[in-house]
This record gives C-alpha cells, structure tokens and sequence, in this order.
C-alpha cells in the first residue's frame, strides 16, 4: 500500500477582481467581480515509503499547493489524499506529528531565541520524549554541522545557516515523511552541498520518505531518480529523469580540447553548440552517428589534447519539456 496516494486531487481559488483606477476602486464597493483560478486540476500520484520524488515545474505550476494539501494547510476543492492513512486536513493533529515540513521562504524558529532554544520549545510542542529528543537533537546536530551556531539568536544567522537549523528543526520529532519546499533557495555552493548530502543521508539510511519542490535542477539531478513534471495544475510527466532525457532530448554532447585553434568543425549530423577558444562542444544524434566513430573521425583530423562525453544539462531537458507541453517558465 502507498505511503502517499493522491487521487484527482484540485484545487480552485476564488479571486476577487476591480477595474482600474479610483472609478474602479469605487465600482468594487457595490458589485464585486470573481473568477476562479484553478491550482490543481484533477492530479493523481502515489509514492512508497522510503522513495524520494522531486516535484518540479515553473512557477505558478500548484507545486507548493500540493506540498501544502499534503501538510494539512490547505483543503482542497475535492478528490483524495492520503497519507499513511491520514486525511491529513482532516486528522491534522495526529498527521503533523508523523510529518516534517520546511518552506524556504518561512521559518519555524523563533527570531529572536537562540537555535537551541528553538529546538526545546519544538520538543514540548511535538511531546517528544526528552531521551528520543537527546537522540535525534545529537543526530541532526552532526549530520548538519550546526553545533557551533545552537547558541546563536536565529536573526544572527546566515541565510545558508539558518536553514541548515530548519531542516534539523523539522526533524526533531523523526518523521517519516518530509517535505521539503525549495530549501536550498539563496544558498551558497557550501550550503547547497550539506543540505543535499543530509537529504541523501535521511532518505538512505534512515528510509525516510522525501517530496522535494525546487527550480534548482542540481538538486533534483544529485538527489531524486523518480521526477514528477507539474504545469497549470495538472501532471505532465511522471518518470526517471533518465527517461525524461531519452523522450525530449535524443542527443548527447562531445566536449573536445583541441591542442591547436581550430575553426568550428562540419561533419554532417554534428552540430556546434558552444566554441571557446581552444574548446568545442558538439551536440549529435548517437542513432545517427555512433560516439566512437565521431571520436576516430575528428582525431584522425585533429590533433586532440583532451575530450569527453556528456549528457545535455538537465535545466536544458526541463526548459525543452516545458516549451513541448506547453508550461509557461515563469
């Protein structure tokens, strides 16, 4: 059975509107106007215990609407969620218990309280035994590397610190499930990197179900093999992001490091997609042009210091994907 099942899931929002201008302003005081903005339209997905599913798609998409229905924020206009058996707007209570969540432009710290602080007020309100709390206080401590900052006032903090100490807080109580709503937003490469290898230390050794919403594709390509695409409310794609490669982009890229300045190559089939200096990056169909027989081909012409094959950039797959399905990137 499913730990997650979303079942024609939607969501629609009612949206006051005016005219412009003080004519307008004055109109909406005697006849208010609506129109219904659909989030989510009809989605469906389920997921196992233990998997880790990144949800992607442009801005506006009903990524953050579905992690919030999922949560228990938001009520949606109609169709099933579950979530280890839990209708979690329904059974909120015992639901918040068993999940973490962390929004990356809202924090569950108190701004003005020292980190560790923080962390003992989320105990009492989560009822975690002190033992149990000790335990995963000490775990997440080292996982993230913020021993040096539990003294420290929450406003004090860096951006890329302070978000180490949400996750951590999100944490305390050992959820099964965490949701994870663009964490790694305004992060530094540092930060980047210790939030992601906690994500991948969390769903490996620990089993611990993740949902990760982000735009940063380098975090969706290090850390989840199964990708749900969202665009305009509704699911365009649920796949590997192998898959989604082989679908949208048949081609693969040669890096070439040429010992001498040579002008952009022609050979039929190949094309040039990027020449810096010495170095050409050549994008080509491998149904069409077999990679060894491009290699021999150009080494037999040119004299060759280095090269290397690699697949197109997944914000390139993504950007295409969207383009053919017509998501608007905002």
């Amino acid at each position: 059975m499913p730990q997650i099942r979303v079942d024609n899931l939607s969501k629609a929002y009612r949206v006051a509107e005016r005219e412009a201008g003080a004519m307008g302003a004055v109109k909406g005081l005697f006849r208010r106007r609506h129109r219904t903005v659909e989030a989510l339209k009809h989605i469906c997905f389920s997921l196992d215990e233990g998997e880790l599913l990144g949800f992607i798609g442009p801005n506006g998409a009903g990524k953050s609407t579905t992690i919030k229905i999922l949560s228990g924020i938001l009520i949606p206009t109609s169709g099933v969620c579950e979530v280890g058996g839990l209708t979690p707007w329904k059974d909120r209570i015992a639901h918040v218990a068993r999940i973490g969540v962390v929004f990356g432009q809202r924090t569950q710290l108190w701004w003005d309280l020292p980190v560790i602080e923080s962390f003992q007020l989320l105990r009492d309100i989560y009822r975690v035994p002190e033992t149990s709390f000790r335990r995963s206080r000490d775990q997440m401590v080292g996982l993230l590397r913020i021993e040096p900052l539990l003294d420290t006032p929450v406003r004090q903090l860096s951006l890329g610190q302070r978000m180490r100490c949400e996750i951590a807080a999100a944490m305390l109580h050992s959820p099964r499930i965490l949701f994870l709503d663009e964490p790694t937003i305004g992060l530094d490469a540092t930060s980047k990197l210790a939030v992601r290898d906690f994500v991948k230390v969390l769903n490996r050794d620990q089993g611990v179900t993740v949902i990760l919403t982000t735009h940063d594709m380098h975090d969706i390509e290090a850390l989840a093999k199964r990708v749900i695409v969202i665009g305009n409310g509704v699911v365009l794609r649920d796949a590997s992001l192998e898959a989604m490669r082989a679908e949208i982009v048949g081609e693969r890229r040669l890096v070439v490091d040429f010992a001498d300045d040579v002008a952009a190559l022609s050979i039929e089939g190949v094309a040039v997609v990027a020449h810096d200096g010495r170095t050409q990056t050549l994008a080509f169909d491998p149904r069409r042009i077999a990679p060894h027989r491009l290699i021999s081909q150009i080494t037999a012409d040119h004299e060759v210091e280095d090269l290397h094959l690699e697949e197109p950039p997944i914000e390139e797959v993504v950007a295409r994907f969207y383009a053919l399905h017509g998501a608007d990137e905002a």
